[in-house]
Parts: C-alpha cells; structure tokens; sequence
C-alpha cells in the first residue's frame, strides 16, 4: 500500500521543462561572449565621465565669464580713473659731466673730491674735483714762459730805446756838419781854389751822411719793431696757453650751478653699472650727476593711444608713489606730447608723452622714482591744444 502511494505521488511531479533551464556554455566559448560586454561597459564608463568633465569646464568657463564681467562693470561703474605708470623727475635741473680740456687728449679723469648723493648744496658749493697736476703744472711753466717774453719784450724795448737815442744824437750832429760845411761854402770866394774844393767836397760828404743817416734810421726803427713785435707775438701766444692750462685747471674743479640735490647718475664704468666715487676714472664729457631742484617736481609717462585719447591738459590727477605708498600728491595734466613715438615690439602702435604737475612736496619726493597716476576721467579739462 505505501509503495503503490509513493509511486503514485512520484507520478504526479510534472517533469522539468526544457525552455526553462538554461544550456550550459559550452568551455570554449564562455570567454568569448563575456569580453564585449566588458568593453561596452568601460565605453560607457568614459563617456560618460568626458561628459561629466566638458559639463564641469563649460560651466566652470560660463561662471568665470560671468564672475569677470561682473567685474569690468563694476570697476567701470565704481571707478573713472585711468592708471598711467611713469617716473617723477625735476622740473628745474643741471647735469653734471666730465670736462673736456681745451688742448689736450686726455683718455681718463681721475676723481679726487665727490659730494654725497643726496646732499644739499647753494650754487657756488664745489661738486666733484678731479686730479688737477697735470693742468697746475702746465700752468705754473706757461707761466713761467709768458713771463720770461714779458722781460725780453721790456728789454729788446728799452735796448730800442737806447738806439733810437743814439742814432737821433748822430743825425743831430750830422745836421750839424752839413750847416758847418754850408756856412763854409757862403765865404768860398775869399778861399783859395784848393780850399774851396776842400769846402765843397766837405759839404757834399755831411748831405750823404745826413742822407745816410736818414735812410738807416728808419731802417733800424723798422727791423727793431719787428723784432720787438715777434716777441709779442710769443709772448701773446704763450699767454693764451697759460691762459688755457689755468681754464683746464679750473675746469677740474666744477661747482653747483643751482641751489638742489645732488643726484648721482648710475653709469657703465670700469665693466660694470654703478654710482662713481671719489678714485674712480672718467672719459671727457659723460654725464655723471645732476643737481635737481626738489621744490618743484612733476611725473613723466608714457601713455598708449587708446589712453591717449581720454587725457586732456588741465585733467586732475593723483600720484602715488611706489617706494612710499602713504604719500599721495595733487597733480594735472600739464603738458601732451604732439607727436607719438613706435612701440618696441609694433611699429604701428604709439605712444605720447604726458606730463603731470605735482602740488605740495615732501622731503621724500626725489627724482627717478616710479610712481602711478590715477586721472579722473570725468573731469575733462582743457581740449588739447588749449591754452594753459
């Protein structure tokens, strides 16, 4: 009874379907069908993470243009100053440079005396001495030399003097003679005929020597004065190189001209840039210092053509110095250069020259400084070419 009753519970289990169970792959080609879905996986995976990225960047790129825009907007709403960078300088200054000595070829000047940059001088106080020797040494046998002419000019003088004297003391007694021998000839009828041609021939000996006399003395005034002359000449000329050697003398020791400050002047010496010093040698005529006067000072700039247009003279303007930023100065546009000089890199781009006035002063307001210049744009001034 039970095993009729489990065979008959066994019979009544369906059998498995077929469709239902999946073929098992065969070894060979599991590996197959699996690498293309890897592969459009990992596709999938990188594009999706490019497309991340492009979103990211374009959003990034949208909010930056945005951000800048922003920006420009509301430094042009905030702001009408244009920012110009030049550097301060003297209206009123000298410069300093190296004499050239007249006459001679000097390669090099050697420095003895050197005022200290930044010092304070009166016009007349002394600047810079050069080693002067040479020039006093030439001096002193100029000197010498012209004085030695002067003695020989008073002496060749007085010797003409002497033989002036002594000739004009000869034609007076040849004068005399000649009227001795005429007074002979008056009473040359009481002579005998011996006497008489005795008489006649003394007469015409004293008119050939008072005629000779004559003639030989302006000869001699002629060739004394022209020696006497040759002497001046080179007593003149050696006055004039005396005259010469104590100007080159002077020369060396070169004063203020102006009441100021002493800048001194960055320069290429002795293979490398910098300030000279007392020792230091110098070629004739480089400019080697200024002397500015600091009361009165302005900025120079150099403004493209864009910003050129927007200044115009009279404009307000403020200065600020880079070296001290708590100073501040009033300033105007004073002066606009006509003419426009080509760019470094662009010949067709321009650049003006603008000159800004400064008001008030301060001890620490000197030449040479870098300084940045804000000018309000709203304030519009004079037109260019207007009068000042």
């Amino acid at each position: 009874m039970h095993s009729s009753g489990a065979e008959a519970s066994i019979e009544s289990v369906p059998p498995p379907n077929r469709e239902e169970i999946p073929p098992e792959d065969p070894p060979g080609r599991s590996s197959a069908f699996k690498r293309p879905s890897r592969r459009i996986l990992i596709a999938a995976v990188i594009t999706l993470a490019v497309g991340a990225l492009l979103v990211a960047a374009a959003s990034k790129k949208h909010s930056l243009t945005t951000t800048a825009t922003h920006s420009s907007l509301a430094h042009t709403d905030l702001s009408q100053a244009l920012r110009l960078k030049g550097t301060t300088e003297a209206v009123q200054s000298r410069s300093i440079l190296a004499p050239a000595l007249a006459g001679q070829q000097v390669s090099t000047l050697t420095i003895t005396k050197l005022a200290l940059s930044g010092a304070h001088v009166k016009r007349g106080d002394l600047l810079v001495e050069f080693d002067r020797q040479v020039q006093i040494r030439d001096f002193m046998d100029k000197r010498a030399e012209y004085s030695k002419l002067v003695d020989q000019v008073l002496e060749e003088q007085a010797k003409e003097n002497a033989a002036r004297a002594k000739d004009e003391t000869e034609m007076k007694q040849a004068e005399g003679e000649l009227g001795k021998a005429e007074l002979e000839m008056q009473k040359v009828e009481t002579l005998s005929r011996i006497d008489a041609e005795k008489a006649q021939e003394r007469l015409e000996e004293a008119k050939a020597t008072l005629q000779q006399r004559r003639e030989t003395f302006d000869l001699k005034r002629k060739a004394a004065q022209a020696a006497i002359h040759i002497l001046e000449i080179q007593r003149d000329r050696s006055r004039e190189t005396m005259l010469h050697a104590q100007a080159n003398a002077d020369l060396m020791l070169i004063r203020s001209p102006i009441d100021g400050v002493v800048v001194l002047n960055t320069i290429w010496k002795e293979g490398r840039m910098g300030e000279v010093k007392e020792g230091d040698h110098l070629r004739p005529g480089v400019p080697f210092m200024q002397v500015v006067d600091p009361s009165v000072m302005q900025v120079r700039v150099l403004a493209n053509q864009q910003d050129f247009l927007g200044l115009h003279i009279g404009q307000p303007a403020r200065v600020h110095l880079d070296a001290y930023p708590e100073l501040v100065f009033s300033g105007k546009v004073e002066e606009m250069a006509p003419i426009g000089r080509s760019g470094d890199f662009s010949s067709t781009l321009r650049t003006f020259t603008v000159i800004f006035s400064l008001a008030g002063n301060d001890a620490k307001l000197m030449p040479d400084l870098s300084a940045a210049v804000d000018v309000d744009l709203a304030a519009r001034g004079e037109p260019v070419g207007g009068s000042r």
